[in-house]
């Protein structure tokens, strides 16, 4: 079966009219969501013969396409950042794909795997079924019956303002996922809330675009781009980083401040300080116009200087221990001096008196299964399961930040969940599928 991008009326509902029965469509596995944890679900259970179909509300990669930037590229090389059975056509493996070579490259995946998609198709409810095996999928195309659901939403879905956000319709306020380039705002300086991946790079090119730009810094770890001539993505490899189960105590939030920015770069808060950025600690609290900040840049900055030596030191024992030639770099332990944001530290702004016309919040996503119906929640919210099979039998969850290990949420870390996941709903098929031979008597 080829893949098909089609619009809600190629999905099958036969009705009949004048108040008689809905005829369901019957799939043995349904995934919901079309992007990198779908496709990837997708190519596993062909792989294994598993008859599905990928409903996506969207497009392919769609949240590639619109939910990004403009200027957006990858925060790891194309050598790394993809699915193994498949490379970047005509970028550079070591280079950094765009946001649209990205959504390019998964369109690309489905026509090569042939993944049974629908487009267009948005999943309202998947409740499961009374006294008989599977679920009821309740869809804006018509009803389905699967035997098993895969969420494939991944962890993007509802982007997240903290209810400390100022009530002034004279301000400016979107989050990032809205944020699209500098001319997109008004007029004047803008306050950048949040300092990961997303974070440092807007406000960075906002401060390139000639802004007067205030970047909030909360607690986040910051990797070099490259040391000793290899990514740090290579070096979190070899030394086992991306296959940790958990993050460690006190990290479970923690962001990661790296850029794929012009050819890759290592986040160095010291020179967007030095370019005139003007670095704050963790946004607390918004009153009359003033926005406060807590004491502790110097402390966040200290531990993302600590997280970034960590890891040469690191690097440096694993170069020594296998003997592997790689050269030396002792430039990259110069950090050079203390912020001057650090040593006259900012601790309120009134926003008014600074010019600052617009709050870009750059402080991530939640998630949102209220379509999930089942039982497979804790009582905050969050998905109950193990390496993602869950708690309600038949359920699998995919694509979700430390779903297994570290690089779950990475393209290639979920490619390598779907197959375990693949497997799991195969033995269940299997033992769905067993028969007894009948006993007869002599």
């Amino acid at each position: 079966m080829s893949a098909r991008y089609t619009d809600r009326d190629d999905a099958r509902n036969p009705m009949e009219t004048n108040g008689a029965d809905v005829s369901r469509e019957k799939v043995e596995v349904l995934v919901v969501g079309g992007g990198q944890a779908g496709l990837a679900m997708s190519e596993h259970l062909s792989a294994g013969a598993v008859p599905h179909l990928i409903l996506e509300r969207e497009r392919i990669a769609e949240r590639w396409r619109s939910g990004r930037w403009d200027s957006l590229v990858a925060n790891g090389p194309a050598w790394h950042d993809r699915f193994p059975t498949l490379e970047f056509a005509a970028l550079d493996p070591d280079g950094f794909a765009s946001k649209e070579q990205v959504a390019d490259y998964f369109e690309a995946y489905a026509e090569k795997i042939e993944a049974p998609i629908r487009c267009g198709v948005e999943v309202a409810s998947v409740r499961r079924n009374e006294a008989r095996p599977g679920f009821q999928v309740e869809t804006s195309a018509g009803p389905i019956d699967a035997d098993y659901v895969v969420a494939a939403t991944g962890p993007f879905q509802v982007p997240q303002i903290p209810p400390i956000a100022p009530d002034d319709p004279g301000l400016t306020q979107l989050h990032s996922s809205a944020y699209r380039n500098p001319a997109q705002l008004p007029d004047g300086a803008v306050l950048v809330v949040g300092a990961g991946s997303s974070g440092v790079q807007i406000a960075e090119e906002l401060l390139a675009a000639g802004r007067a730009v205030y970047l909030s810094v909360g607690p986040h770890d910051r990797p070099p781009r490259s040391y000793r001539g290899r990514d740090f993505v290579w070096w979190l490899g070899v030394l086992g980083h991306w296959d940790a189960e958990a993050p460690p105590e006190g990290k479970e939030h923690v962001t990661i401040a790296v850029s794929g920015r012009d050819g890759g770069r290592t986040v160095d808060f010291r020179e967007l300080d030095r370019r005139g950025m003007r670095l704050a600690g963790l946004t607390a609290s918004f009153e009359g116009g003033v926005v406060r900040f807590a004491p502790d840049l110097g402390e966040n900055i200290a531990a993302g200087d600590a997280s970034y030596l960590s890891l040469l030191d690191e690097a440096d024992a694993y170069v020594a221990g296998t003997g592997i030639d790689l050269p030396e770099e002792p430039e990259a332990r110069r950090l050079g001096p203390i912020p001057a944001s650090v040593a006259d530290p900012l601790a309120e702004l009134d926003l008014a008196a600074a010019g600052v016309t617009s709050i870009v919040w750059a402080t991530g996503f939640r998630t949102d299964y209220k379509w999930l119906q089942v039982d497979a929640f804790d009582a905050a919210g969050n998905p109950r399961h193990r390496r993602g099979v869950s708690t309600e039998p038949g359920v699998y969850f995919l694509g979700l930040p430390w779903l297994s290990r570290r690089g779950s949420s990475f393209i290639w870390g979920v490619w390598h969940d779907a197959r375990y996941l693949a497997d799991q709903i195969a033995i269940q098929r299997a033992y769905r599928a067993y028969r007894p031979r009948s006993l007869t008597t002599a």
